[in-house]
């Protein structure tokens, strides 16, 4: 009985380290003065072919506007279970959204890319405003975006 309790209880010990492990990524989306309303902006994940994979963030309350973050609507279908819980307040002109979760390690430097559209408005909505790979290397280093976006990072 002890040789069965001891083979189990090290079979649990080895297996324990091949569980995903998560890290606390923080993402930093800093807005250009665009001189308008709120921007709505919605944080994705896709993979290596451009494919939706999941919704960081979104932020902006009103879901009639959603359909403005074309790319992230598309590949998400809209779907309120893709984004429950994963919401905030839209983001005034010239502002910060900082907003810190926990990724799984396997999305980092595997092909996954980090996408945000945005959207303010009666001004032009933004699809893929930044889009760049989730990679160690690219941590920390802040990026422009082509609309809205002035400077957008992630941080491990």
């Amino acid at each position: 009985m002890k040789t069965i309790l001891f083979a189990l209880g090290l079979a649990i010990a080895l297996a324990v380290p091949s569980v995903a492990q998560a890290r606390e990524v923080t993402f930093t989306t800093e807005l250009l003065d665009y001189g308008g309303d709120g921007a709505y902006l919605a944080l994705y994940l896709t993979d290596a072919a451009g494919k939706y994979r999941g919704t960081l963030w979104v932020s902006g309350k009103k879901t009639k506007y959603y359909k403005h973050l074309s790319g992230w609507a598309r590949g998400s279908r809209l779907n309120p279970a893709e984004y429950d819980g994963l919401t905030g307040a839209s983001i005034t002109s010239g502002r910060t959204l900082k907003i810190t979760l926990d990724l799984d390690d396997a999305l980092i430097d595997n092909g996954y890319e980090i996408r945000v559209d945005t959207s303010v408005e009666d001004m032009r909505d933004n699809r893929a405003d930044i889009s760049l790979p989730l990679t160690s290397e690219g941590s920390g280093k802040p990026v422009a975006g082509r609309g809205y976006v002035r400077s957008f990072r992630y941080e491990f």
